[in-house]
Parts: structure tokens; sequence; C-alpha cells
């Protein structure tokens, strides 16, 4: 599991085996370390977060002030995304 970044405790993650085809752009949040069906956020083509799920249950004022980082970051996630999966596509 590639990680991205990390938010205080809260480690920002792809999976290695993403699905074929291959799922459009998105990240996995998960407290200290990556585990398996972890919140999940997709990021749009204009840089915004949208909450697939939030099956870490992390506290909804953490997830906003978390979401609000990716979205700070969306750059660098989506350029990350491209170099290890050689593709991209948006949810929206």
């Amino acid at each position: 599991m590639p990680q991205i970044f990390k938010i205080g405790s809260y480690v920002i993650y792809f999976w290695s085996n993403e699905n074929t085809p291959l799922e459009p752009v998105h990240i996995h949040v998960a407290e200290n370390t990556p585990q398996e069906n972890a919140t999940k956020i997709w990021i749009t083509q204009s840089g915004k977060c949208l909450l697939c799920n939030n099956n870490s249950r992390i506290p909804l004022k953490k997830l906003r002030c978390i979401m609000g980082i990716i979205e700070a970051r969306h750059s660098i996630i989506v350029s990350k995304w491209f170099s290890y999966f050689q593709e991209i596509t948006y949810y929206c």
C-alpha cells in the first residue's frame, strides 16, 4: 500500500490492487496503520473530496479537517496516483 502522507495519526494511502478496471482516483484513510475497508474518499477532477464511506469511523470534525488538507494537496495525490497506476479517471 503506497502511503501518500500522514495527517497527525492518520495515514493517507492507496491500495496496491485497486481492481480491474481501475477505479477512479481515491484515497483511503486509517488511523496509525493501513486497514482493509478503511474510510474511502474520492478526488474529483476539480480537486474536491467526496466521501465514499467512513468505515474507519473518524469523528466528523476530524474528518472535515482531514478532507480539507486532502483538497489542499489534491495535486500531489493525483500525481502519485498516475505515477503508480499509469492511468487516471475521476468519479466526477
